[in-house]
């Protein structure tokens, strides 16, 4: 049975407040409920589930217990991996959403519009010239590589004017010629090839409470711009004649979410390096239980993108015993056949 949504004319204006409008929405914040029970259930796993399996008890007394054995293994290796899955689980999806709306192009993603190869241009470039190696510094050189790259497919795009094809042939040959960039600086360092080879990948393997700390604040200034500019974008999916008789204002919208899509995902590349496919996967999925309404989509976008990512590393970890998959691995095995699903079932639809 297909759920027909309200018009995005409705969502942007406010429209009547009917019984049928309040059961919707009471409908979409009882699955963001359930979603976030999913998401903790699925971040209890990622704590308890390792090369070695802990019992829950033995997890809970690790995370509260300094005395206990298990302290150290919880709150430097699992809990810090899990909390920035979490956080780069919520950039990803969220960043996915946003530049879905923005360009309506469904292809639209971190990593097909070379965002992410951006980001690890620079990072690589900054690695092998300046020796930086730690995420404190590789962060800054993520941010101004993702912001140049969304710049220069946005402009080659066609600005304003700019169609779903050409964005996405924009970021194609902006993200091949970026990842030949960053292969030659790892065949040519010896020293990067061993600091990069893991992270290219996209890995939560050398997570650490510093690499958390040091992204969050970023993270979360790039979360609460988007949040902020959801009903706008909603306005400016109308058109900009359209959103600026609402009261909106189209370049101020767009440099808003340039922004958000910079720190989102220059934060989590610098943290995990470049993810493919949770960016560009869960919206999909979220929009068929939300519809477009970037004031749904996104929280919902923020809970179930995590899930995917932790999902998928506790996977890798699992399969892999006494070894590991890295979780970018994971997510492009996984993420390729269920997009496939998607578009041969036609849920694949302009945002």
């Amino acid at each position: 049975m297909s759920v027909t949504h309200p018009p995005l004319s409705d969502l942007v204006a406010g429209g009547p407040d009917t019984p049928s409008r309040r059961g919707r929405a009471a409908a979409r914040a009882g699955g963001l409920v359930a979603a976030t029970l999913v998401l903790a259930t699925v971040a209890v796993l990622s704590i308890t589930v390792g090369a070695k399996a802990l019992p829950l008890a033995d997890v809970w007394r690790g995370l509260f217990d300094p005395a206990a054995a298990e302290y150290a293994v919880v709150h430097r290796m699992r809990l810090p991996r899990t909390l920035l899955g979490l956080l780069a689980g919520i950039a990803l999806g969220v960043a996915g959403a946003v530049m879905q709306a923005l360009t309506r192009n469904p292809l639209a993603d971190p990593g097909l519009l070379g965002i992410n190869a951006g980001a690890s241009a620079a990072v690589a470039t900054g690695t092998a010239l300046v020796g930086v190696a730690t995420v404190g510094g590789q962060v800054w050189f993520a941010l101004l590589g993702a912001a140049a790259v969304t710049a220069a497919v946005y402009v080659v795009g066609g600005g304003r004017g700019a169609t779903p094809a050409r964005l996405a042939l924009a970021g194609a040959a902006l993200n091949a010629t970026l990842y030949s960039y960053v292969s030659a600086v790892m065949l040519l360092d010896t020293a990067s090839l061993e600091r990069l080879r893991f992270w290219t990948v996209g890995s939560l393997a050398s997570a650490e409470a510093a690499t958390v700390g040091t992204v969050a604040p970023f993270i979360a200034a790039g979360l609460l711009v988007a949040l902020a500019v959801a009903r706008p974008l909603n306005a400016l999916a109308l058109g900009d004649d359209t959103a600026r008789a609402l009261g909106a204002r189209p370049a101020l919208i767009r440099g808003a979410v340039i922004a958000a899509v910079t720190l989102l995902c220059g934060a989590a590349t610098a943290a995990c390096g470049p993810i493919v496919f949770v960016g560009l996967l869960v919206p999909h999925l979220v929009r068929a239980l939300t519809g477009p309404d970037l004031r749904w989509l996104l929280p919902y976008c923020a809970v179930l993108a995590p899930v995917l990512l932790l999902g998928a590393d506790v996977v890798g970890r699992v399969l892999s015993r006494p070894g590991e998959l890295q979780v970018g691995m994971v997510t492009a095995v996984l993420g390729g056949p269920l997009f496939l699903w998607l578009v041969l079932r036609g849920r694949v639809a302009h945002p």
